[in-house]
């Protein structure tokens, strides 16, 4: 079992940045990827960024290419740099871990695909 839990959301003006920060602990055998997916009220959950943990292969959501950085700086953490921040960005951002090789880091995106889910944290874009 793994337990997943994230950090850094908070409420920030459109163009700022913010540091998302997501911690892992328990049995950390090396998981096949990480990733960073958001949900805002009355939609859809959508995936942000992926990881995979063997090369650091990376898929980025074309609404966040160019604004968002994901890293996995050890097996227990990944970050998710997030910059020029819109209005749109405005959800609840969740980190989950996929243990085995069942599809590419695209697809986990994509699908929303993940073994263990940490909680959440919100991120609100105002001005």
């Amino acid at each position: 079992q793994l337990q997943l839990v994230e950090s850094g959301g908070g409420l920030v003006q459109p163009g700022e940045s913010l540091r998302l920060s997501c911690a892992v602990s328990g049995f950390t055998l090396d998981y096949y990827a990480i990733g960073w997916f958001r949900q805002a009220p009355g939609k859809e959950r959508e995936g942000v960024s992926c990881i995979r943990s063997s090369d650091g292969l990376i898929y980025y959501a074309d609404s966040v290419k160019g604004r968002f950085t994901i890293s996995r700086d050890s097996a227990n953490q990944s970050v998710l740099q997030m910059n020029s921040l819109k209005p749109d960005d405005t959800a609840k951002y969740y980190c989950a871990v996929l243990m085995r090789r069942v599809t590419t880091v695209q697809t986990m995106c994509n699908q929303n695909l993940g073994n263990f889910w940490g909680p959440g944290t919100q991120v609100t874009v105002s001005s």
